[in-house]
C-alpha cells in the first residue's frame, strides 16, 4: 500500500500533485511519502508488537536524515554498514542502543568510532574482524558487545547480487565454523558475547528461505548453550521483498507468524533490519520527456533522468513500473526509456509499453525509494538530484539539488598547473 494514487488521472502523493512538484523543484527528483513511510514502518514493527524486539532499519536502503529521523521517532533503531552511516544515524537522532553495525570491512577508525558512540553491537563477520575488534576495544579500555553473523548456506532465491546467505558469498562465517569462532570469542577479555546475527539476502518472495535459516540458526543456539554461551539478541537481518511487477511477498504479519513459530521457546530478543519493505514502495524518480526518437529497430523516450540517478536497471536488470504523471489518451507504443548517460546501459526500462510520450511530458518510476538516492552518482558530472519529503499537504525539501559548484568544491588546481605555460600544438608523443 502506498499513497502515490490518480486523482482525475494526475498523479498525487498524498495531497499535493505530483506536477506541481516537478514544475516548482524541478526534474529529475525523488519524491517521498511521509504517510506511507510511517504505514510500512508501524506494520512492520506491530507484527511482533507480542514479542521483544528492535526493529533497526537498513541505512544502506535510503539514508537521507529525514527518514531516519522519522523511524528513531517511531521507536526504531538503525543497522549499519559504515562510518559515515553512523554519523548519519547519530546526526539523525537514533539512540547508540538501538544501532547495530553490520559489514565485512569495517575499518580501525570506524571501529572506533562506533566503540566511542556505545553501539548495542557489532555483527562480526570474520575472526580476523573479532580480533581486530577485541584490540580496538582493549587499547580505548572499554568492552566491545558483538554477535557473530552466520552464513547458514540457505538459498535465499532472489538474484544473485543480492544474495548474502550462502557458502559462496563473502558474507559472515559458516555455520560449521560459529561454535569454534564463539568459543575464541568468550576468551577474549574485551569482548562481550550479546547475539547472533544472519541475513541471507535481499527481495525475497518466499517465507521459506527464512524459515530454513531460522531452523539452522536454532540447532546453533542450543548448542551454545550446551557449552555455556547464552545469546541475548537473534539479529534476523532483513530481505522481505516487495511488489516492483508481479512478485507476491508476504506481508510481515505471514512472515512474523512463521519467524514467531519458528522460535517458541528461544529466550532472545529479536533484531530485524528491514530497508525495502519499508522506504521501496515510498518514494518515486520524477524525470521530464527530453525527446522522443524513432528509428526502424527501436523507439525511445529520452529522459532528463538517467543511471547516475537510478541505478538499479542497469546494475540488476531490475524492474520498475514507469507512468505518465498525467494520463491522456494516446496510442500506445513500446519503447526504451532512457537517460542522457554516454552508456548504452543508461536505461530505466527496455520494451515497455508506455502512451504515446512528447517533449516536456513527465513520467514517474515507482517503488524507487529504496536503493534509489542511495546508489546514485555524479557520473558525467551531473548533479545529484533533490529528495522531496510529502506530508499531507505539506512539501518538504529534505535534500537541496547539488549546483555544479557543489560538483568541484572539494577539487584544487595545484599552483604548477596554474602557473605551467600551455602545451605546444602539434608536439609528438
Amino acid at each position: 500500500m502506498h499513497h502515490f494514487q490518480y486523482k482525475n488521472n494526475e498523479l498525487f502523493c498524498e495531497d499535493v500533485p505530483v506536477r506541481e512538484l516537478a514544475e516548482q523543484f524541478g526534474t529529475p527528483c525523488y519524491v517521498y511519502s511521509h504517510a506511507t513511510l510511517c504505514h510500512h514502518f508501524m506494520v512492520f514493527d506491530q507484527a511482533f508488537a507480542d514479542v521483544p524486539h528492535l526493529t533497526c532499519f537498513s541505512v544502506k536502503s535510503n539514508s537521507n536524515l529525514a527518514i531516519l529521523s522519522l523511524f528513531a521517532s517511531l521507536g526504531g533503531g538503525v543497522d549499519i554498514v559504515s562510518g559515515g552511516e553512523l554519523f548519519r544515524a547519530r546526526r539523525a537522532g537514533v539512540p547508540p542502543e538501538r544501532i547495530v553495525y553490520s559489514g565485512v570491512g569495517k575499518t580501525r577508525e570506524e571501529i572506533d568510532y562506533a566503540l566511542r558512540e556505545g553501539i548495542l553491537m557489532f555483527n562480526i563477520e570474520s575472526t580476523q574482524e573479532l580480533e581486530t575488534i577485541n584490540t580496538r576495544a582493549a587499547e580505548m579500555g572499554v568492552s566491545a558487545n558483538i554477535a557473530l553473523r552466520v552464513n547458514p548456506d540457505v538459498d535465499p532465491k532472489t538474484h544473485p547480487y543480492i544474495s548474502t546467505g550462502m557458502k559462496k558469498n563473502k558474507f559472515g562465517i559458516d555455520i560449521e565454523s560459529a561454535i569454534k569462532a564463539y568459543e575464541r570469542a568468550r576468551s577474549l577479555d574485551h569482548i562481550q558475547i550479546l547475539g547472533l546475527d544472519c541475513h541471507i539476502g535481499s527481495q525475497l518472495t518466499e517465507v521459506s528461505p527464512f524459515v530454513d535459516a531460522l531452523r539452522r540458526l536454532r540447532v546453533l543456539i542450543e548448542r551454545l548453550a550446551d557449552i555455556g554461551i547464552g545469546i541475548r539478541f537473534l539479529d534476523l537481518g532483513g530481505g522481505l521483498g516487495i511488489v516492483y511487477d508481479q512478485e507476491t511477498p508476504p506481508h510481515p504479519h505471514e512472515y512474523a507468524l512463521a519467524i514467531k513459530e519458528e522460535l517458541t521457546g528461544v529466550p532472545c530478543t529479536l533484531i530485524f533490519e528491514p530497508g525495502r519493505v519499508i522506504v521501496g514502495n515510498a518514494g518515486i524518480l520524477l524525470g521530464k520527456v527530453l525527446y522522443t526518437k524513432r528509428t526502424l529497430h527501436k523507439n525511445f523516450v529520452i529522459l532528463d533522468a538517467a543511471m547516475n540517478d537510478l541505478v538499479r536497471p542497469s546494475l540488476y536488470g531490475s524492474y520498475h513500473h514507469i507512468q505518465p504523471v498525467i494520463r491522456q489518451e494516446r496510442e500506445m507504443e513500446v519503447v526504451d526509456i532512457v537517460g542522457p548517460i554516454c552508456e548504452s546501459g543508461d536505461f530505466l526500462a527496455r520494451d515497455r509499453g508506455l502512451p504515446m510520450m512528447r517533449p516536456g511530458d513527465y513520467l514517474a518510476v515507482m517503488s524507487a525509494g529504496a536503493y534509489g538516492f542511495t546508489m546514485s552518482s555524479n557520473y558525467n558530472t551531473r548533479p545529484r538530484c533533490p529528495e522531496i519529503l510529502v506530508k499531507g499537504s505539506e512539501v518538504h525539501v529534505v535534500r537541496r539539488r547539488e549546483t555544479w559548484e557543489d560538483l568541484v568544491c572539494l577539487e584544487s588546481i595545484p599552483e604548477f598547473l596554474r602557473t605551467a605555460p600551455a602545451a605546444a600544438s602539434g608536439s609528438s608523443l
